[in-house]
C-alpha cells in the first residue's frame, strides 16, 4: 500500500493574508489579539516563509508547539520565530500583547551592520522565554524590548515624513534587546530537539540563497554546495516553503527588486544590472510576470 504524501504545513504570508493595505511590507506591526480574533486562539500548525517572528506577550496565557518542543507559560513572555520554522499556540482570551513580524533579509541586513556582536546560530534557534526565567540584569532589556514595541505600534498607525525609516530603526532597536534576551537565555532551557534534515538543510539553502541570489546560479550549482540532488532539494523546498527550489530563488530576487523600485531612485535599466540581469527588458519581463505590473509602474503605484 502506497503511502499518503506529506502535506506542507501552511505558510502563511502575514501582510498578503491578514493585512492588505501594504502586501509586500517588510517590517509588519499587529496586537496579538486582533491576529487571534482573525485566525482564532487555537491556531493550528503553520509556518512564516523568509519571516522572522516575535511574539511579547504583556498578558495573559499560552500554550505553545514551536520546533518540536511544547511549552506553556504566562506573561509576561517572547516567543522568538526563525523562518519556516513551525509552530501552533492555544492561548487564552484575556492574553494579548505585541506580534513583529519581519522579512529575513531586513533582519540579517542588521546583523551584518554589527559584525561579530552576536554568534551566527542566534538567528537559527527557535525561543520560549519568560520574563521570570531570566537573570535580574535582563529585565532591563525585557523593558526596553516592549517599551520598543509599543513606539513601533504608535508609528504603524501614523503616516509622517520618515515614517518608513523610523519604523525600521525602531525595528531594528527591538531586535538588539532580543538578541541580549537570547543570550542571557541560552543555557537555562531544556535540550532542543536536533532538527530534521530536510530543515537544516533548506535553511543552508536559504542562506545561500542571500549569499547568491544576485550571482543567479543554477539550481544544479546550489545543489552542489549542499550536496544533495536537485530532486531531493525541489522536495525539500515544496516541503518546507510549499516553493520548488526555483521559486525560492525568484522570490528573494523579486523582493530585493520591490524593495529597490519602492525605496531608491535608481533607474530600472540599473537596478536590473544591480541584480544580476544582464537586459533590463528580460528584467522587465521576470518582474511582469510575477507581479502583473510593469516595474516602472509599480514604482509609481509606491509614490502615490
Amino acid at each position: 500500500m502506497t503511502a499518503a504524501p506529506l502535506q506542507a504545513i501552511p505558510d502563511i504570508h502575514i501582510g498578503r493574508v491578514y493585512d492588505q493595505r501594504d502586501p509586500e511590507c517588510e517590517i509588519h506591526y499587529e496586537t496579538f489579539g486582533r491576529l487571534a480574533q482573525f485566525f482564532g486562539r487555537n491556531t493550528p500548525p503553520h509556518r512564516h516563509y523568509c519571516f522572522f517572528q516575535v511574539h511579547l506577550l504583556t498578558r495573559g496565557s499560552i500554550r505553545l508547539n514551536l520546533d518540536e518542543g511544547v511549552y506553556c507559560g504566562d506573561a509576561p513572555l517572547v516567543i522568538f520565530t526563525p523562518p519556516t520554522v513551525p509552530h501552533s499556540f492555544y492561548s487564552e482570551e484575556d492574553t494579548d500583547g505585541h506580534v513583529l513580524t519581519v522579512r529575513q533579509e531586513v533582519v540579517r541586513s542588521w546583523y551584518r551592520a554589527m559584525p561579530g556582536q552576536w554568534p551566527d546560530a542566534l538567528l537559527r534557534e527557535a525561543a520560549f522565554i519568560e520574563l521570570a526565567s531570566l537573570p535580574a540584569e535582563s529585565a532591563a532589556d525585557f523593558t526596553a524590548l516592549v517599551d520598543t514595541v509599543e513606539l513601533l505600534q504608535r508609528e504603524t498607525e501614523r503616516d509622517a515624513k520618515g515614517h518608513s525609516a523610523l519604523v525600521r530603526a525602531l525595528g531594528e532597536c527591538a531586535f538588539i534587546h532580543l538578541s541580549r534576551l537570547l543570550l542571557a537565555h541560552e543555557p537555562a532551557s531544556a535540550p532542543r530537539p536536533e532538527r530534521s534534515e530536510d530543515l537544516r538543510l533548506f535553511l543552508q539553502f536559504c542562506d545561500l540563497v542571500e549569499a547568491h541570489f544576485r550571482d543567479h546560479l543554477t539550481l544544479s550549482e546550489y545543489a552542489i554546495r549542499l550536496s544533495v540532488t536537485e530532486a531531493r532539494l525541489n522536495d525539500i523546498c515544496r516541503r518546507m516553503a510549499n516553493l520548488p527550489s526555483k521559486e525560492v530563488v525568484h522570490e528573494r530576487l523579486l523582493q530585493e527588486a520591490r524593495r529597490l523600485l519602492r525605496f531608491s531612485a535608481v533607474p530600472v535599466s540599473e537596478i536590473s544590472y544591480q541584480l544580476g540581469f544582464v537586459d533590463p527588458a528580460y528584467f522587465s519581463r521576470f518582474f511582469t510576470k510575477r507581479t502583473g505590473v510593469p516595474p516602472s509602474q509599480y514604482r509609481l503605484a509606491g509614490q502615490a
